[in-house]
């Protein structure tokens, strides 16, 4: 964590400090599971990811199998690679 991130952090409510950790410790998530993961109730969750997103430390996306639902991760996270597109040509 680099210093501008941990002076941002500084500032926010506990449940935004709360939120941030768990998303850096157990990588992308969504509300629920953030939730469930940081024994928060589903609308401090919400306030969290609310105030995380306006200050640029988390990313919010797509989630691929409900797209009903969103994916939160580290806004310096880099994506993981889902599988190796590598075609083998015939020798």
């Amino acid at each position: 964590m680099d210093d501008a991130t941990r002076s941002t952090l500084e500032d926010l409510p506990p449940s935004a400090k709360l939120v941030y950790k768990t998303l850096e410790y157990e990588g992308p998530l969504t509300q629920g599971d953030l939730a469930t993961e940081s024994l928060l109730p589903s609308r401090t969750v919400r306030y969290a990811l609310t105030t995380l997103a306006d200050d640029d430390l988390i990313e919010e996306r797509l989630h691929i199998q409900d797209a009903r639902k969103r994916l939160y991760s580290l806004a310096t996270e880099e994506p993981t690679a889902t599988a190796d597109l590598t075609i083998n040509e015939p020798s």
